[in-house]
Protein backbone atom coordinates (compact mmCIF):
# COMPACT_ATOMS: atom_id res chain seq x y z
CA UNK A 1 0.00 0.00 0.00
CA UNK A 2 2.95 2.52 0.74
CA UNK A 3 4.63 2.00 -2.73
CA UNK A 4 1.34 2.50 -4.26
CA UNK A 5 1.51 5.58 -2.54
CA UNK A 6 4.77 6.53 -3.51
CA UNK A 7 4.64 5.60 -7.05
CA UNK A 8 1.07 7.07 -7.56
CA UNK A 9 -0.11 9.64 -5.32
CA UNK A 10 -2.58 9.03 -3.05
CA UNK A 11 -5.74 9.13 -5.05
CA UNK A 12 -8.00 7.75 -2.58
CA UNK A 13 -11.53 8.86 -2.41
CA UNK A 14 -11.69 11.84 -4.64
CA UNK A 15 -14.65 11.64 -7.24
CA UNK A 16 -16.68 9.08 -5.18
CA UNK A 17 -18.82 11.22 -3.14
CA UNK A 18 -21.26 12.53 -5.38
CA UNK A 19 -24.30 10.59 -3.78
CA UNK A 20 -23.28 10.61 -0.24
CA UNK A 21 -22.44 14.32 0.13
CA UNK A 22 -26.14 15.09 -1.58
CA UNK A 23 -27.58 12.25 0.83
CA UNK A 24 -25.51 13.51 3.89
CA UNK A 25 -27.10 17.01 3.19
CA UNK A 26 -31.09 16.20 2.31
CA UNK A 27 -31.36 13.58 5.37
CA UNK A 28 -29.72 16.97 7.72
CA UNK A 29 -32.30 19.19 6.03
CA UNK A 30 -35.51 17.21 6.46
CA UNK A 31 -34.32 16.31 10.05
CA UNK A 32 -34.79 19.80 10.67
CA UNK A 33 -38.18 20.47 9.74
CA UNK A 34 -40.97 20.28 12.42
CA UNK A 35 -42.66 17.34 13.53
CA UNK A 36 -45.67 16.61 11.92
CA UNK A 37 -45.44 19.29 8.84
CA UNK A 38 -46.56 18.12 5.35
CA UNK A 39 -43.73 17.43 3.08
CA UNK A 40 -44.15 16.27 -0.92
CA UNK A 41 -41.35 14.49 -2.76
CA UNK A 42 -41.85 15.33 -5.88
CA UNK A 43 -40.34 12.92 -8.60
CA UNK A 44 -40.53 10.70 -5.68
CA UNK A 45 -39.50 7.48 -7.62
CA UNK A 46 -39.23 5.01 -5.74
CA UNK A 47 -39.70 6.64 -2.60
CA UNK A 48 -35.82 6.69 -1.81
CA UNK A 49 -36.39 9.66 0.69
CA UNK A 50 -39.34 8.30 2.91
CA UNK A 51 -37.24 6.94 5.61
CA UNK A 52 -36.21 10.49 5.70
CA UNK A 53 -39.52 11.66 6.86
CA UNK A 54 -40.88 9.97 9.29
CA UNK A 55 -41.49 12.67 11.32
CA UNK A 56 -43.73 13.86 8.78
CA UNK A 57 -46.71 13.80 6.77
CA UNK A 58 -45.09 12.34 3.39
CA UNK A 59 -46.68 12.41 0.08
CA UNK A 60 -45.32 10.99 -2.81
CA UNK A 61 -45.73 12.21 -6.57
CA UNK A 62 -44.53 11.39 -9.64
CA UNK A 63 -45.23 10.53 -13.74
CA UNK A 64 -44.68 6.62 -12.97
CA UNK A 65 -43.73 6.30 -16.56
CA UNK A 66 -39.95 4.95 -16.37
CA UNK A 67 -39.77 1.24 -16.30
CA UNK A 68 -36.30 0.81 -15.74
CA UNK A 69 -35.28 0.13 -19.32
CA UNK A 70 -36.32 3.00 -20.97
CA UNK A 71 -35.19 3.42 -24.65
CA UNK A 72 -32.10 0.94 -23.45
CA UNK A 73 -29.64 3.83 -24.27
CA UNK A 74 -27.40 5.29 -21.55
CA UNK A 75 -27.38 4.32 -18.18
CA UNK A 76 -30.41 2.80 -17.35
CA UNK A 77 -31.89 0.82 -13.70
CA UNK A 78 -32.82 -2.15 -15.53
CA UNK A 79 -36.16 -2.26 -12.45
CA UNK A 80 -38.17 0.02 -11.02
CA UNK A 81 -40.70 0.18 -8.77
CA UNK A 82 -43.67 2.80 -9.24
CA UNK A 83 -46.34 0.87 -6.95
CA UNK A 84 -46.27 2.30 -4.07
CA UNK A 85 -47.32 6.14 -5.10
CA UNK A 86 -49.52 8.49 -3.70
CA UNK A 87 -49.94 10.93 -6.63
CA UNK A 88 -49.30 10.04 -10.22
CA UNK A 89 -48.75 13.19 -12.26
CA UNK A 90 -47.14 15.86 -14.28
CA UNK A 91 -45.06 16.90 -12.32
CA UNK A 92 -46.13 20.45 -13.80
CA UNK A 93 -50.11 19.70 -12.79
CA UNK A 94 -50.40 17.79 -9.87
CA UNK A 95 -53.40 17.62 -8.49
CA UNK A 96 -53.81 19.14 -5.13
CA UNK A 97 -55.54 22.61 -3.75
CA UNK A 98 -53.15 25.53 -3.26
CA UNK A 99 -51.16 26.32 -0.51
CA UNK A 100 -51.59 22.02 0.35
CA UNK A 101 -48.05 21.56 1.39
CA UNK A 102 -45.31 23.08 3.95
CA UNK A 103 -42.88 21.92 1.97
CA UNK A 104 -41.57 20.13 -0.82
CA UNK A 105 -38.52 17.91 -1.88
CA UNK A 106 -37.19 17.46 -5.54
CA UNK A 107 -34.16 15.65 -5.42
CA UNK A 108 -32.54 14.71 -8.77
CA UNK A 109 -35.15 15.26 -10.60
CA UNK A 110 -35.37 18.64 -13.25
CA UNK A 111 -33.09 17.12 -15.35
CA UNK A 112 -35.70 14.60 -16.29
CA UNK A 113 -38.91 16.63 -16.75
CA UNK A 114 -38.87 18.58 -19.83
CA UNK A 115 -40.35 21.91 -18.33
CA UNK A 116 -38.67 22.50 -15.59
CA UNK A 117 -39.92 26.27 -15.07
CA UNK A 118 -43.14 25.29 -15.33
CA UNK A 119 -42.39 22.41 -12.33
CA UNK A 120 -41.28 25.77 -10.40
CA UNK A 121 -44.23 27.61 -11.44
CA UNK A 122 -46.45 24.44 -9.72
CA UNK A 123 -44.25 24.27 -6.91
CA UNK A 124 -45.35 27.91 -6.01
CA UNK A 125 -48.64 27.17 -6.12
CA UNK A 126 -49.02 24.38 -3.84
CA UNK A 127 -46.36 25.60 -1.33
CA UNK A 128 -47.84 27.01 1.55
CA UNK A 129 -46.60 31.29 2.31
CA UNK A 130 -43.40 30.56 4.19
CA UNK A 131 -42.67 26.59 3.04
CA UNK A 132 -39.45 25.62 2.45
CA UNK A 133 -38.59 23.59 -1.08
CA UNK A 134 -35.48 21.31 -0.60
CA UNK A 135 -34.26 21.31 -4.23
CA UNK A 136 -30.91 19.39 -6.18
CA UNK A 137 -30.36 18.80 -9.65
CA UNK A 138 -27.11 17.89 -11.64
CA UNK A 139 -24.55 20.76 -12.60
CA UNK A 140 -23.60 18.26 -15.43
CA UNK A 141 -24.63 14.59 -16.13
CA UNK A 142 -24.38 11.59 -18.24
CA UNK A 143 -27.39 10.32 -20.25
CA UNK A 144 -29.37 8.50 -17.79
CA UNK A 145 -32.92 6.77 -17.41
CA UNK A 146 -33.47 8.13 -21.21
CA UNK A 147 -35.77 8.83 -23.17
CA UNK A 148 -36.60 11.00 -19.79
CA UNK A 149 -33.41 13.04 -19.77
CA UNK A 150 -33.66 16.12 -21.27
CA UNK A 151 -30.86 18.42 -19.92
CA UNK A 152 -27.80 17.48 -18.87
CA UNK A 153 -27.88 19.95 -15.75
CA UNK A 154 -28.64 23.48 -14.24
CA UNK A 155 -25.99 25.77 -12.97
CA UNK A 156 -26.87 28.61 -10.01
CA UNK A 157 -28.43 31.76 -12.42
CA UNK A 158 -30.86 29.11 -13.57
CA UNK A 159 -31.79 29.11 -9.88
CA UNK A 160 -31.55 32.82 -8.93
CA UNK A 161 -33.89 33.34 -12.09
CA UNK A 162 -36.84 31.28 -11.98
CA UNK A 163 -37.17 30.83 -8.29
CA UNK A 164 -37.18 34.33 -7.70
CA UNK A 165 -39.46 34.79 -10.63
CA UNK A 166 -42.06 32.50 -8.56
CA UNK A 167 -41.69 34.35 -5.05
CA UNK A 168 -39.17 31.93 -3.72
CA UNK A 169 -35.93 33.36 -1.63
CA UNK A 170 -33.13 31.25 -1.84
CA UNK A 171 -31.82 31.50 1.56
CA UNK A 172 -29.40 28.35 1.10
CA UNK A 173 -27.49 27.19 -2.38
CA UNK A 174 -24.49 24.66 -1.94
CA UNK A 175 -22.27 23.38 -4.03
CA UNK A 176 -21.73 19.47 -4.42
CA UNK A 177 -18.13 18.80 -4.72
CA UNK A 178 -15.86 20.87 -7.56
CA UNK A 179 -14.24 20.69 -10.92
CA UNK A 180 -11.39 18.38 -9.89
CA UNK A 181 -13.99 15.96 -8.12
CA UNK A 182 -16.42 15.67 -10.99
CA UNK A 183 -13.45 15.16 -13.46
CA UNK A 184 -12.34 12.93 -11.08
CA UNK A 185 -15.77 10.95 -10.76
CA UNK A 186 -15.86 10.58 -14.86
CA UNK A 187 -12.19 8.81 -14.87
CA UNK A 188 -13.45 6.52 -12.53
CA UNK A 189 -16.27 5.84 -15.02
CA UNK A 190 -13.80 5.76 -17.93
CA UNK A 191 -13.19 1.85 -17.70
CA UNK A 192 -17.12 1.21 -17.79
CA UNK A 193 -17.52 2.79 -20.56
CA UNK A 194 -14.52 2.24 -22.84
CA UNK A 195 -15.54 -1.71 -22.54
CA UNK A 196 -18.66 -0.63 -23.33
CA UNK A 197 -18.34 1.76 -26.51
CA UNK A 198 -15.29 0.87 -27.75
CA UNK A 199 -14.71 -2.57 -26.38
CA UNK A 200 -11.49 -1.85 -25.23
CA UNK A 201 -10.11 -2.77 -21.84
CA UNK A 202 -7.78 -0.46 -19.75
CA UNK A 203 -4.05 -2.22 -19.29
CA UNK A 204 -2.16 -1.37 -16.94
CA UNK A 205 -0.74 1.96 -18.66
CA UNK A 206 -3.86 2.96 -18.36
CA UNK A 207 -4.57 2.12 -15.42
CA UNK A 208 -1.25 3.54 -13.76
CA UNK A 209 -2.24 6.70 -16.24
CA UNK A 210 -5.73 7.46 -14.51
CA UNK A 211 -4.07 6.64 -10.98
CA UNK A 212 -1.65 9.41 -11.50
CA UNK A 213 -4.61 11.38 -13.01
CA UNK A 214 -6.40 11.06 -9.87
CA UNK A 215 -3.61 12.02 -7.34
CA UNK A 216 -3.40 14.87 -9.39
CA UNK A 217 -6.97 15.62 -9.14
CA UNK A 218 -7.33 14.90 -5.11
CA UNK A 219 -4.45 17.32 -4.45
CA UNK A 220 -5.76 20.15 -6.75
CA UNK A 221 -9.07 19.54 -4.83
CA UNK A 222 -7.40 19.85 -1.86
CA UNK A 223 -5.82 23.24 -2.50
CA UNK A 224 -9.45 24.18 -4.14
CA UNK A 225 -9.68 28.18 -4.74
CA UNK A 226 -13.38 27.81 -5.94
CA UNK A 227 -13.29 25.63 -8.67
CA UNK A 228 -16.76 24.89 -8.21
CA UNK A 229 -18.25 28.07 -10.22
CA UNK A 230 -16.66 26.36 -13.19
CA UNK A 231 -18.44 22.67 -12.64
CA UNK A 232 -19.36 20.96 -9.37
CA UNK A 233 -21.31 17.77 -9.11
CA UNK A 234 -24.62 19.92 -8.85
CA UNK A 235 -26.46 22.08 -6.26
CA UNK A 236 -28.43 21.52 -3.04
CA UNK A 237 -30.84 24.48 -2.51
CA UNK A 238 -33.26 25.60 0.35
CA UNK A 239 -35.66 28.00 -0.83
CA UNK A 240 -38.82 30.28 0.63
CA UNK A 241 -42.21 30.73 -0.25
CA UNK A 242 -42.96 34.47 0.11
Amino acid sequence: MKLKFLVFGDYSEIGLHNKSNRENWLKEKISQIPSNQSILDAGAGELKYKPFCEHLKYVSQDFAQYDGKGDGIGIQTSSWDNSKLDLVSDIASIPVKDMSFDNILCSEVFEHIPHPIEALKEFSRILKLGGKLILSAPFCSLTHFAPYHFYSGFNSYFYKKWLTDFNFEIIEMQENGNYYEYLAQELLYSSQVSEKYSSIKMGLKEKIAQRILLAFYKKASLKDRGSKELLSFGFHIVAVKK
